[in-house]
């Protein structure tokens, strides 16, 4: 292993997952630390949070010596940071209207809440991406994302438009969809700097600006003297350019680069970008050899190399591929999922595999596919957790029964939730009542008055709701559902009227007293109940945000009442989405994970055994629908005004599909399970190029 105990070396580690970079680049924090070197001279980068985890677990060892800490951040933490600090000095020349008036740093929720804000009214009245079809929430994130893309590439904002034009190929009417997004863009841009708003585009586009001074540059540097950068191939143009000009003047630093990733290219990321950094360190070491793959996973990695790739650098392997994979499944959807669960049964019970040595992966996993594989795997009691975090708080039925909570409790909003809401919410709120009697409540307590519903199945609004008391159910009915049951719903009903009665605090109060004062008593839904109190913790912080974000104003004499309904209203709808990703850091149980593919390739870590569902999904290698942007053409690597065609859309497809496996296979210690099912869900057959992919490694490995 190379020696990375010298603290005045600029070094570009490279290497493939799996090959020991991190495990180098953590002692190498390590030796600064034991060596003398201050705590707070240096910092250590990483493209997301959940990459530091390694860094951080070095700077919770107890045989380090006091000193300052160690700063471990994002460069989208860095730049918030900057610009907070700097606000005064940026203000005036960025053109902020108010610039003596402290600035308000937008959340994802924020930006799109804001969003809606100005774009709402050209897409009602002006008929704005008519020929668009995405749901409200899709709309407003494509359209932020276009303006994150060019603040992290590098190039004006106001050119968004004129590029996606320029490499559109097909039918005019979507270059009016393009240019009704550069409008829009435009108008948001203004709305952010007549009120002070800083989305996350904005917070990078004022860093950069800030980089262009001497005098901050020359601040940013003395402070940091020792820089460690994680995956750099996964972080940004903004990133790199920032690194390009900063290594020369650090005492030490060490980048870590895994060749063959770059898995957040839809987030903008530039491997090609990331490894240019090379000329400014003054040694590049390699590493090749896995510490993770068996020699037959490292064989069956190079005979899909050999078959995807032209060009590739990798000898074929002496071990044995074959023995590396192991597929199976059925004709139909349930019967593959059978035999997914008997297989990891197999595995756990038989074998002494343990749990969190196996993996579940898809290239979606939705609710459907998580419930029906957890509920297999419980019926032989083997435990399992899930990774998701692009899954949206809202569409937790917790957040939806605490949404209809907080409508009933305030009857000054006039949203009348659905009856199937309500039926929801009055099971959850109560422990161990079954839906049949929380329908059958809800059926004959909940009183509607009708409003008008913005969206089917959704809230009405401008309508009136109440719950009746338990007593006016007949005798008959109030002994089917049971006394007990009666009076728990009773108690919830008072604490709603009382609470509606009352002088109204802000909604995380409501939601924090909620939860504290009959949630999760003894008898109610979250009594003992770690996720509902989880997720419950996740929503109070979000509304906190939420309001404190739109009604800033500290002094303000009273709140304005609209924040608590429009926070509601928006949730409900998705388009503040509430997503939150302290699962990635919570301590991991001793269970089967369930993840999408992509997220289990960043979160870094190996397992013994992986799964792969629903082989013959062409999604394996097919990108998001996007029609408001387009992560290739929003990058630096992409010419301006080059046509996309359907030749680069293969290419990509295919690298993309070899990115994926690589990096899948380089994370499997042992085994792959390859699960296929000749019709899916929907009862159609598929055959994608992952399962194609799969059938020429038989054959390939047969003529062996």
């Amino acid at each position: 292993m190379p020696d990375f105990s010298s603290d005045t070396a600029h070094t570009f580690l490279a290497g493939p997952a799996g090959s020991g970079k991190t495990t180098l680049a953590a002692e190498h924090l390590h030796a600064l630390l034991r060596s003398g070197k201050a705590g707070d001279s240096i910092l250590v980068i990483a493209p997301q949070r959940s990459l530091l985890k390694p860094y951080q677990a070095v700077l919770r060892r107890a045989d380090l010596p006091a000193g300052g800490e160690v700063e471990t951040l994002t460069i989208g933490g860095l730049a918030k940071r900057s610009v907070d600090l700097m606000w005064p000095a940026l203000a005036r020349e960025a053109g902020f209207a108010q610039p003596d008036r402290p600035p308000t740093f937008l959340t994802l929720e924020t930006a799109q809440y804001y969003m809606e804000r100005v774009v709402q009214p050209f897409i009602t009245e002006r008929y704005y991406f008519e020929n668009v079809r995405l749901p409200s929430e899709r709309i407003y994130s494509q359209l932020l994302d276009n303006l994150n893309k060019a603040a992290l590439v590098g190039f004006p904002y106001t050119e968004v438009g004129q590029r996606l034009i320029g490499a559109w190929a097909g039918s005019s009417q979507q270059t009016i969809t393009f240019t009704q997004v550069q409008d829009c863009l435009l108008r948001f841009r203004v709305y952010c700097l007549e009120h002070n708003l800083l989305d996350f585009s904005l917070q990078l586009e004022l860093f950069r600006t800030l980089q262009q001074h001497d005098w901050f540059r020359d601040k940013l540097y003395r402070r940091y003297r020792h820089l460690i950068v994680e995956n750099v191939e996964e972080d940004t143009p903004l990133t790199h350019d920032l690194l390009r000009d900063w290594i020369p003047h650090t005492d030490s630093a060490l980048i870590v680069y895994d060749t063959h990733a770059g898995y957040r290219s839809f987030l903008g990321a530039d491997a090609r970008s990331a490894y240019e950094l090379r000329s400014v360190c003054h040694e590049i070491v390699k590493l090749d050899a896995s510490r993770v793959m068996s020699p037959a996973v490292q064989s069956l990695e190079a005979t899909v190399t050999h078959i995807l790739s032209s060009d590739s650098d990798l000898p074929m392997r002496s071990g044995d591929a074959r023995a590396a994979l192991t597929y199976g499944g059925g004709r139909f959807h349930p019967q593959m999922l059978d035999w997914v669960a008997q297989q990891v049964t197999d595995l756990v019970q038989t074998q002494n595999v343990a749990p969190a040595d196996i993996v579940i992966l898809a290239p979606f996993l939705g609710d459907a596919l998580r419930f029906a594989l957890e509920d297999r795997l419980s019926r032989h009691a083997i435990p399992t957790r899930s990774l998701r975090p692009s899954r949206s708080l809202n569409e937790e039925a917790v957040t939806r029964g605490l949404m209809t909570l907080a409508a009933l409790a305030h009857p000054q909003w006039q949203i009348v939730p659905p009856q199937a809401d309500v039926a929801l919410v009055i099971a959850l709120s109560i422990d161990r009542l079954d839906p049949a009697r929380a329908h059958l409540m809800a059926e004959r307590l909940y009183v509607a008055r009708s409003g008008r519903a913005e969206h089917p199945g959704r809230a009405e609004h401008n309508g009136r709701a109440e719950l009746r008391p338990f007593e006016n159910l007949k005798p008959d009915l109030q002994e089917r559902i049971g006394f007990e049951v009666g009076a728990r719903y009773d108690r919830v009903r008072t604490w709603l009227q009382d609470y509606a009665q009352a002088d109204t605090p802000p909604l995380d109060v409501f939601f924090a007293r909620l939860f504290g004062e009959v949630l999760s008593q003894p008898g109610y839904g979250f009594h003992r109940q770690i996720d509902p109190g989880r997720i419950t913790a996740q929503i109070v912080e979000s509304a906190r945000k939420f309001r404190q974000t739109v009604n800033p104003d500290p002094y303000a004499p009273t709140l304005d009442p609209k924040v608590g309904r429009d926070y509601v209203r928006m949730v409900s709808e998705g388009v503040v989405a509430a997503t939150f990703v302290e699962s990635v850091y919570a301590e991991k149980p001793n269970a089967v994970l369930l993840a999408p593919a992509y997220t289990f390739l960043l979160s870094n870590e190996s397992v013994g055994y992986q799964f792969w569902l629903n082989a013959g999904s062409p999604a394996w290698w097919e990108r998001l629908y996007q029609p408001l942007t387009h992560p290739y053409v929003l990058s630096r690597q992409w010419p301006p005004d080059k046509k996309w065609g359907d030749e680069d859309e293969v290419a990509a497809r295919q690298a993309t599909l070899l990115r994926l496996v690589r990096g899948l296979l380089r994370r499997c210690r042992t085994r792959i399970y390859l699960a296929i099912s000749t019709l899916n869900e929907q009862g159609f057959e598929e055959r994608g190029p992952l399962l194609t992919l799969m059938q020429q490694v038989l054959r390939e490995t047969a003529k062996d």
